[in-house]
């Protein structure tokens, strides 16, 4: 017998209802959310491009007026006055503009995760704390709508970081910022290990919600958790290459190979000072060669640093200090302190966040701007952002600066980049033109529009 008329039936139809409703919604958040980007990748052209009378930029050399940039098979081919065209060539009068290289990203979860609330969109970390097999490169999405919108900004190439929630997070992958696939976006598929140093404060508040003993006991924990790691690591290589019996295959310390024999270096993130020491200590007594991540109080350890050659990726430049004793401007200076004590290093963008890494990845030029504010030179701040990533990520023979038989990555601006008013008017990314339109842009057309029509 149906009894569509009681009751309980009724309350059937509406939770059945409800449930549908719930899964439209869904469904519906993430196609608005997660959709694919509209612009369409470049082709590499197959004939050369001259740009014509600009101001060249080559950050490693002179600024170089009213000077002809060749480029050919994707690679800056000649710089130079009045060069002569080839027959076949495409010629782009850039007269009074300016080129510069794209700018490098060098810590962001570009292609990782598109809306945090979206669980479905977000690929930033493994589940667990030791995760050395885990790779950045599978996950890309050259989909995402973070890409149109920073290269808009003159971000061409970007180190896509896996995070954590433990101890090591896995491999990064060093990607141009256009492309049909993940293969397309490689240009380097593993570039670094990634450990992230726990944090080394205590709270002895007596109120604290954990007791000062019990945080110093998980502290402790931690730090023998990531040695341990590495020593299993280093036994699970001495038996694999041993003549006794085969060892099973673990793909967590194969990953680890690389690492272990000096291939692939480690990025250790850590802020504090403490952490700053224990890491550098650890990293001695491993034998790893490792870069500094983060280093927002890396100013008051920059002799450490010197003294063991470790560079610092500065992420961010633009956040409060650590501690209410610092000077409000201690983070703003930071950068300018590094090289003034003979550190190497870059400046980034903060990718250790889901919501405002790649997000934010469009204001890595201003990082730059508020460290040249404070006391980091103009030039300096340039190359911070340009041939220092280069650099520390072991591509400055291919990315960075405009050099003959580099890759033809560059923007062409009305002024400098790390300046806010300053606009990128063309984009190049292997010597094909980028679109530079993003949501951003095709928002702010649908609702000028708006606005023209209540004119009327």
């Amino acid at each position: 017998m149906r009894c569509n008329n009681s009751p309980v039936a009724e309350a059937v139809r509406l939770s059945r209802n409800a449930h549908a409703f719930r899964y439209a919604l869904f469904a519906a958040c993430v196609a608005m959310t997660a959709r694919a980007s509209d612009n369409v990748p470049a082709v590499r052209p197959a004939k050369p491009l001259l740009l014509r009378g600009a101001t060249v930029h080559t950050v490693t050399g002179a600024d170089l007026p009213a000077t002809d940039l060749l480029v050919r098979d994707s690679k800056i081919a000649a710089i130079g006055s009045k060069l002569a065209a080839p027959r076949d060539a495409q010629v782009v009068d850039v007269t009074g503009k300016h080129l510069y290289p794209g700018l490098i990203s060098a810590y962001t979860g570009m292609g990782l995760t598109e809306t945090s609330s979206v669980r479905g969109t977000v690929d930033l970390a493994e589940a667990g704390t030791l995760n050395p097999n885990a790779r950045a490169q599978p996950a890309l999405n050259p989909d995402s709508e973070h890409i149109p919108v920073s290269r808009a900004n003159g971000i061409l190439t970007a180190l896509s970081v896996p995070l954590s929630a433990g101890l090591i997070a896995g491999t990064s992958t060093l990607i141009r910022m256009d492309g049909w696939t993940w293969e397309d976006l490689t240009i380097r598929p593993a570039v670094a290990l990634h450990v992230y140093w726990p944090s080394m404060n205590v709270n002895r508040d007596p109120n604290a919600a954990r007791a000062a003993t019990e945080q110093e006991r998980t502290i402790n924990e931690n730090i023998r958790r990531l040695r341990d790691a590495f020593v299993t690591a280093r036994a699970y290589v001495k038996s694999k290459e041993g003549a006794g019996k085969p060892v099973d295959l673990d793909s967590r310390w194969e990953a680890m190979i690389p690492v272990l024999r000096g291939d692939l270096p480690v990025f250790v993130h850590a802020d504090e000072r403490k952490q700053i020491e224990a890491a550098v200590a650890w990293a001695k007594a491993e034998k790893l060669k490792i870069t500094l991540v983060g280093g927002i109080e890396a100013w008051k350890v920059a002799d450490l640093l010197k003294a063991n050659d470790i560079p610092v990726i500065v992420s961010p430049v633009l956040t409060l200090p650590l501690r209410r004793e610092d000077p409000y401007d201690a983070t703003y200076a930071n950068p300018g302190k590094l090289p003034a004590a003979g550190v190497r290093f870059c400046i980034a963008n903060d990718g250790s966040s889901a919501e405002m890494g790649p997000m934010a990845d469009r204001n890595l030029p201003y990082q730059a701007g508020k460290a040249a504010a404070y006391g980091l030179p103009p030039a300096e701040a340039l190359k911070s952002i340009t041939i220092y990533p280069a650099q520390l990520l072991g591509v400055a023979s291919e990315l960075g600066s405009l050099e003959v038989g580099k890759r033809a990555t560059l923007i062409v601006t009305d002024g400098d980049p790390i300046e806010i008013p300053t606009r990128i008017e063309q984009a190049y990314i292997d010597g094909a033109r980028i679109d530079l339109s993003s949501r951003h842009t095709r928002l702010y057309e649908k609702y000028k529009q708006k606005y023209e029509q209540l004119k009327k």
